[in-house]
């Protein structure tokens, strides 16, 4: 069974820095495209970055400049490098991971991610 699993969340100050991971297992992340969402308090999920099977990564406007995603393949990781980070920001992170096109096959438990001023 794929399972994927966030770590690297935590409490920042606004225009910190803050580097997310999560390591898929069950299965080779170079089958899969990946994603991160986030949920901000009282908002809908809402989509970060899809990360596809060639390591390019498609981003929300809003976090387009301030957030890189990447993938580390040989070790199951996928990253998201979250820099210049704003109150906005503020959500629980999750994971992703498809075969196929959205929805998601899998997710994350989710981590959190708190930007303070």
């Amino acid at each position: 069974q794929v399972q994927v699993v966030e770590s690297g969340g935590g409490l920042v100050q606004t225009g910190g820095s803050l580097r997310l991971s999560c390591v898929l297992s069950g299965g080779t992340m170079s089958a899969y495209a990946m994603g991160w969402y986030r949920r901000a308090p009282g908002k809908q999920r809402e989509l970060v970055a899809l990360n596809s099977i060639e390591d390019r990564t498609l981003y929300a406007y809003s976090v387009k400049g301030r957030f890189t995603g990447s993938r580390d393949n040989a070790n199951n990781t996928l990253s998201l490098q979250m820099n210049n980070l704003q109150l906005e920001d503020t959500a629980v992170y999750y994971c992703s991971a498809r075969r196929g096109g959205l929805p998601p096959d899998y997710w994350g438990q989710g981590i959190q991610v708190t930007v303070s001023s």
